[in-house]
């Protein structure tokens, strides 16, 4: 399939381009080799195109600036269309697992834990749903208590300790004491044992 390019005519071009962050210039990368793709480019990963994804990848770990500086117009145009690919993917998502809040990891453990129940190894299946089910949003398997308290006034308190000490310091409410008859039973007797 032919690919038909129409240029823009009069766009100044300038090999002194401003910085540029390494993640857009392989977004930018990624989707013309996914375009271009389409129209028949090779776009195969091989080893050395997962080391040099790799190797992107790091340096703009460690330095995202040094490394956005060091992959240039010239540098970038040596580096193959997989390479850049695969870079993307990698910085996509290390930039997504660097999330700025608790409402992007539970959407991120969330996104995954619904990929993971389609996976052919049923103990993962189960696995994946129960922890579903055990989302706050859901509360399917929540595990909840209830706890209650009381608010009472000091004198409410004061009342109700007052009464108890009364019942143990007042003679007349206490019990008689039943007597037990002291005298020892044959244990084999009231078994039905005597005669064994």
């Amino acid at each position: 399939m032919t690919l038909m390019l129409d240029p823009e005519i009069g766009v100044p071009f300038s090999d002194k381009v401003p910085y540029v962050d390494l993640r857009a210039r392989a977004e930018a990368a990624c989707n013309t080799a996914l375009e271009l793709g389409e129209h028949g480019l090779d776009i195969e990963p091989v080893a050395e195109d997962r080391d040099m994804a790799a190797n992107l990848a790091v340096a703009y770990a460690n330095d995202p600036e040094k490394a956005s500086k060091k992959v240039n117009n010239k540098r970038a145009a040596t580096i193959r269309p997989a390479s850049m690919i695969l870079a993307n993917n990698v910085l996509q998502e290390f930039s997504h697992s660097v999330v700025e809040s608790a409402t992007q990891i539970r959407h991120l453990v969330t996104n995954k834990l619904l990929l993971e129940t389609e996976n052919a190894d049923p103990r993962i299946r189960i696995r994946a749903l129960e922890l579903l089910g055990k989302i706050s949003d859901v509360g399917l398997f929540a595990e909840k208590s209830e706890v209650t308290i009381t608010h009472q006034t000091s004198d409410e308190i004061r009342e109700r300790l007052r009464s108890k000490l009364e019942k143990l310091i007042n003679p007349e409410a206490a019990e008689d004491a039943v007597i037990i008859d002291d005298t020892p039973i044959d244990v084999d007797a009231e078994l039905g044992l005597d005669g064994e």
